[in-house]
């Protein structure tokens, strides 16, 4: 009975192994005959690789994502939506080449130091057709964005010291396959990474970024000039989430010495389901009729997500390519580094920057302060008014496309450059002809020894020409920030020639870990009462002079400012000096003469007080 049983039970088995192997020679037979729906091609699951595979499923959810956005922006635009397909998985024959065009210098735009130029505005906003490309890129530049994010190795690479970490281009290009087209020859690379906790909360992170007017005031620093040219999509449900807009922009360092950077890209904003919000930019440079381009930037942006207590996490992430061998050799190794504009650069401007807006809120005077302000209305003028001022010296400072620098010949002037400017029916700044000038150069001294003596009023008669050997005295105290360099004062300058009248000058100090400022402008006493009792600063005429001040990036860490014992600095002085009063008199040659030998009378003296500071 045993051997009956197991008999039956083989039967049984082999019966059942038999029924399997039918089944899977038919399964196989199928495979082998199936096509693909997109090309019709044969799509056996042996030819077909994991890589080619996985593209297929991205290409389909990426196209979903692309008919639900597109159909958002038709509705705002009012068009149609035209279809685009997406790049194969394959090499492409004809690759998305976006690498033409740029914002020429062209002569004769050069007298307007303040806002965006007749250049920028020349720059026509994408055609109809144009548009679900648009669309189509920025899609892809997102889910690019945030892989790039929160990838580590092998696509991110720690840096030789430990300190950073370092993109692998090899890893990238295979990472991802499509985008803008390959590399322009005599290009470089540069991408960085960054993470801080900054106190804002994400919702005013996000509309900080995506209103080109506040994007630029708090970037004022590293944006010279900004416009959106097209929004073609508003977003949904009330908030950026799914908004596109066009935009042009020139990221500037501030000295004349390093060129600008012009870029014309797409903005797109997205909230992710796990409530992450996320901004890129990607370039759109075949757009633009100019036929060269120095700058291509490659999906960029921040992460950024809600934290407690109204603090937000934000991941940025810079990748460009560029031709920057226009940059002057004693900024080079700081353009290297990626302090000048890499994301460590964007990451402790914003949160200097959001560090500063708190201060501006805040209702409580804090005790610390001290002088003439009464009220919580002169202290918030005071500030606006500050930041004016600051806004201004950082337009003016840079090599700008919108400015025409000339650089001065002779005996000790050879690095100072100059411009003009006709100043009319600005209620900001005093009629009549304003001539700027500005010069950068190394000091070898760490970046916060500069920063501090040229910030403290018992030393400005040390280097300040102006205020003819006067006591210097702080009227008004306004701490903006944890730093003590950070704050808005107001000086007194009690000349020792009786005759003289008293002068004032608004003055803010900021420093951050990558760049500091010390930015004044002489105010006029009855228009710096108003404002003292919380008048509309807009009225008070400001010409701000100052300096800018960098880390010369020699250091193992970058050079950066609040390490004591690190490396040299690169320091910009610029003035800006109203020569006539009169917008329509002719500049002399005597008027130049005076603001170089001030420019140089400075440096020299800024120079000789470091030396002794040093020895």
């Amino acid at each position: 009975m045993k051997t009956q049983h197991e008999r039956h039970e083989n039967t049984q088995l082999r019966t059942e192994n038999e029924k399997l192997r039918t089944e899977n020679l038919r399964y196989r037979e199928a495979l082998s005959n199936a096509s693909c729906p997109n090309c019709g091609g044969p799509t056996a699951i042996g030819e077909m690789s994991f890589d080619e595979h996985h593209l297929r499923l991205e290409n389909a959810r990426l196209r979903e994502e692309i008919d639900r956005i597109s159909a958002i922006a038709a509705k705002y635009v009012g068009k149609p939506v035209v279809n685009y397909p997406l790049i194969p998985p394959q090499v492409p024959t004809r690759p998305l080449d976006l690498g033409v065009g740029n914002f020429g210098a062209q002569p004769g735009l050069g007298g307007e130091m303040f806002g965006a130029s007749d250049l920028l505005r020349s720059i026509n906003g994408p055609t109809e057709a144009d548009k679900p490309m648009i669309i189509e890129l920025a899609v892809a530049a997102m889910e690019e964005l945030f892989r790039m994010a929160q990838m580590g190795e092998p696509l991110w690479l720690p840096s030789l010291d430990g300190t950073t970490t370092e993109l692998s281009e090899d890893e990238y290009i295979r990472s991802f396959p499509r985008g803008i087209g390959p590399k322009p020859a005599g290009f470089k690379c540069e991408a960085s990474r960054e993470t801080a906790v900054v106190i804002m909360n994400h919702i005013s992170l996000v509309e900080i970024l995506m209103d080109v007017n506040q994007w630029s005031t708090v970037f004022s620093g590293i944006v010279s000039r900004a416009m959106t040219l097209e929004v073609l999509s508003t977003g949904v449900a009330g908030n950026y989430n799914g908004a596109f807009q066009v935009m042009t922009a020139e990221f500037q360092v501030p000295s004349p010495l390093v060129p600008t950077r012009e870029s014309y890209f797409v903005r797109y904003c997205k909230q992710h389901a796990d409530g992450t919000w996320a901004v890129v930019d990607v370039s759109l440079d075949n757009l633009r009729p100019s036929p060269v381009v120095r700058c291509r930037r490659r999906p960029s942006g921040c992460l950024i997500q809600e934290m407690p207590n109204g603090y937000s996490k934000v991941t940025w992430v810079e990748h460009v390519e560029v031709d920057d061998r226009g940059v002057h050799n004693i900024y080079k190794q700081l353009v290297n580094s990626g302090l000048a504009f890499g994301a460590k650069r964007w990451v402790a401007t914003l949160d200097r920057q959001c560090e500063r807006l708190a201060s501006a809120m805040a209702t409580n005077i804090p005790t610390g302060e001290v002088g003439v302000i009464t009220s919580q209305e002169g202290r918030k003028s005071m500030l606006k008014l500050a930041e004016r001022m600051v806004i201004s010296f950082c337009a003016g400072v840079s090599a700008s496309t919108a400015h025409t620098w000339t650089t001065l010949s002779g005996s000790g002037a050879d690095d100072v450059r100059v411009m003009t400017r006709k100043s009319v029916d600005d209620p900001g700044r005093p009629p009549g002809i304003v001539l700027s000038a500005a010069t950068s150069f190394w000091l070898p001294v760490p970046p916060k020894r500069v920063f501090d003596f040229l910030r403290d009023e018992n030393s400005r008669s040390e280097w300040d020409i102006l205020s003819n050997g006067g006591v210097v005295q702080e009227m008004a105290h306004i701490a903006n920030g944890q730093d003590t360099g950070n704050c808005v004062s107001l000086l007194r300058v009690n000349s020792a020639n009786s005759s003289q009248s008293n002068m004032l000058i608004l003055q803010e100090s900021c420093t951050d870990s990558t760049a500091s400022f010390v930015i004044y402008a002489p105010v006029d006493v009855v228009a710096m009462n108003m404002v003292l009792n919380g008048g509309d600063p807009d009225y008070v005429a400001l010409l701000p002079s100052g300096f800018a001040i960098l880390p010369d990036g020699t250091t193992a860490h970058g050079g950066v400012i609040g390490e004591v014992g690190s490396g040299g600095s690169l320091l910009t002085v610029a003035f800006q000096i109203l020569v006539d009063s009169v917008p329509t008199a002719k500049l002399s040659l005597g008027s130049v003469a005076t603001v170089n030998n001030l420019i140089a009378c400075t440096v020299d003296r800024i120079k000789a007080a470091v030396s002794c500071e040093n020895a």
